[in-house]
Order: C-alpha cells, then sequence, then structure tokens
C-alpha cells in the first residue's frame, strides 16, 4: 500500500434491505470491512446492513467509525 493519505475513494453499491445504495470509501476501508466481516464469520452485505441499522450519521462515516472501533479493541 502506498502513501495511505493518497488513497482514492472508491464507490461500491451495496443491498440493505431489499434496497441498493452507494457507499464511498477510501480502499483500505473496503479492505478492513472484509477481513471483519471474514473474521465475524458473515458477508460483507451483512455487517454492513447491521452498521446501517445502528447508525447515527450517514453510512459512510458510520462504516468508518466501525472500522476505528474494531481497531481500538485490538
Amino acid at each position: 500500500m502506498g502513501d495511505i493519505l493518497s488513497e482514492k475513494v472508491v464507490k461500491r453499491s451495496v443491498s440493505i434491505a431489499g434496497h441498493t445504495t452507494s457507499v464511498s470509501l477510501e480502499a483500505p476501508f473496503w479492505t478492513a470491512l472484509q477481513r471483519l466481516a471474514k473474521a465475524e464469520k458473515r458477508s460483507l452485505a451483512a455487517l454492513i446492513a447491521d452498521i446501517d441499522e445502528r447508525r447515527g450519521t450517514n453510512l459512510s462515516s458510520a462504516l468508518r467509525l466501525y472500522v476505528l472501533q474494531s481497531l481500538q479493541k485490538d
């Protein structure tokens, strides 16, 4: 991975509760979310749906905060 401060935003479509929405995150956040989902033995879509249900901010921010929170637990 190069300079993390120059990472480009990657937009992906995700299905949440039967609706498709676009989420924009930097590539390292997508990688971290995929690893967390795998560690929790569930799909990335299921993890995102769970975070979406509990969020108090926009989805992209909630996903970033989830990754940060998981890093602080370690």
